[in-house]
């Protein structure tokens, strides 16, 4: 009876819950992996495994505050308005998604016939995020089966439709969450991103040896908030240090993608949910996003050519 009446509370909380976003213990079970370098049960990552979508890349950083969300959202218009792509955004920060706020949309996304979600739009970007599917304030307070169906949901139970590259958001550090996005979206490549302060390398370095790990190539390393410039001299202060990013992408064998300083347009505009991209598209901030969504191009262009060459054959 004890167990029976436990079973009932857990499924009256879930059910509390959205209808796609409802969980089953099978259905979490299976989007956890057991091994992190399972290489034997491991899929190709050159055919992303969402239908519609050719590529799938995730912008990942070891720790929090380097700016990971501002940066996937302004890469995403970016590849969308420069490269011309059409161009998913998913918010997989099941804690603290931002996707929505950045990206100025608001409300609850409708349900398909076939009881999926339709991603919400805006600035050509189709944009999926658990902050749609919840209220503002409301605290995820979900264990890690729960975090991983819904993240199941956010991908496999949403329609894409045709997409030429989808931008994860990926939540920070490099546990569960990130090694079962990584390994279940068959990521065609991913994005590091870093202050240039030593602590916040340190973490980096952890992000991309787990991507290593998992055989997901690494398009390579932004420094974010690489130095600010004094509105009223004009004079650059490198105030997270400098030069940190490139000599670790040397160090690590990585393409160093470039660097987006330290601005205060940069956070007024993503408050308001206008990307600088959007907002001052001929600024230097935004040249600098337009020239990193350009070399993310030729990166996985030659990851294409690359596969094609070498097919992966899995026993």
């Amino acid at each position: 009876m004890a167990l029976a009446r436990l079973l009932w509370r857990r499924r009256w909380r879930i059910s509390a819950y959205p209808t796609v976003l409802e969980q089953s213990a099978n259905a979490a079970s299976r989007f956890v992996t057991t091994s992190a370098v399972d290489k034997t049960r491991r899929v190709s990552t050159t055919q992303p495994s969402i239908e519609g979508i050719k590529d799938i890349i995730a912008v990942a950083s070891g720790k929090g505050g380097v700016g990971k969300s501002t940066t996937a959202v302004n890469l995403a218009v970016a590849l969308g308005r420069r490269c011309g792509l059409k161009v998913g955004l998913l918010d997989a920060d099941i804690y603290g998604p931002s996707i929505p706020t950045m990206m100025k949309l608001q409300g609850k996304p409708e349900v398909s016939q076939d009881l999926k979600m339709v991603p919400m739009e805006n600035y050509g970007v189709k944009c999926m995020s658990i902050g749609f599917l919840v209220d503002k304030d409301s605290p995820i307070v979900w264990r890690g089966p729960m975090v991983m169906s819904a993240l199941e949901k956010l991908t496999r139970g949403v329609t894409w439709g045709e997409l030429d590259i989808l931008v994860v958001d990926m939540p920070p550090g490099t546990g569960d969450a990130q090694l079962s996005i990584s390994q279940r979206l068959q990521l065609t490549g991913a994005l590091i991103v870093s202050t240039p302060q030593d602590i916040a390398l340190l973490d980096a370095r952890r992000g991309a040896n787990m991507f290593r790990k998992v055989e997901v190539p690494i398009l390579g390393l932004i420094e974010n908030m690489s130095s600010f410039k004094c509105p009223h001299c004009g004079q650059h202060s490198h105030i997270f240090g400098h030069g940190g990013a490139l000599r670790t992408a040397n160090e690590m064998n990585m393409e160093f993608l470039g660097e987006i300083p330290l601005e205060l347009e940069i956070r007024r505009t993503s408050d308001e949910g206008s990307p600088i991209v959007i907002s001052a598209p001929n600024s230097t901030v935004s040249e600098a996003y337009n020239d990193i969504a350009s070399k993310i191009m030729k990166r996985l262009q030659e990851l294409g050519k690359a596969n094609q060459m070498h097919p992966e054959i899995l026993l």
